[in-house]
């Protein structure tokens, strides 16, 4: 049985429907439930919910910032270079324009977090399973 179960049936925030129009850009499960999506603003907000093991890619969020907002169970973030940061719920995470970044849960966790996101995400290249597999929970 995976950590923090409870985290699928919405911590804060309602889990939302299956990403499906971001899911070639996931290995794994994830969920998302649009909170803010108003064409008038440069900004949008969604819960995403990651089951165990589930991350999305390496990207980048060109001419804009992603803010995570962790609410529940346990993730990972990392930026190009530095190590991966385990991230558990009330943990922030600023990433500023044209970062490389992944992040998503942990392999034995539920995980969920806010994204405040601007700007154009560019969408790379798949993080590596065995290196992912090495990472201590």
């Amino acid at each position: 049985m995976a950590k923090n179960e409870d985290v699928k049936d919405g911590v804060i925030f309602p889990l939302g429907d299956p990403n499906v129009a971001y899911q070639k850009y996931f290995k794994g499960q994830s969920w998302l439930a649009s909170m803010v999506a108003d064409p008038a603003l440069n900004v949008g907000v969604g819960n995403v919910t990651f089951e165990p093991g589930c991350r999305n890619n390496w990207h980048r969020h060109n001419g804009g910032f992603q803010i995570l907002l962790a609410t529940g169970g346990e993730g990972w973030y990392q930026e190009e270079g530095s190590p991966a940061r385990k991230m558990v719920p009330g943990d922030v995470v600023v990433v500023h324009d044209g970062v490389k970044h992944w992040h998503g849960a942990t392999k034995d966790s539920w995980f969920s977090h806010v994204a405040i996101t601007a700007g154009t995400a560019e969408w790379l290249e798949p993080v590596d399973d065995e290196y992912y597999t090495t990472l201590a929970d």
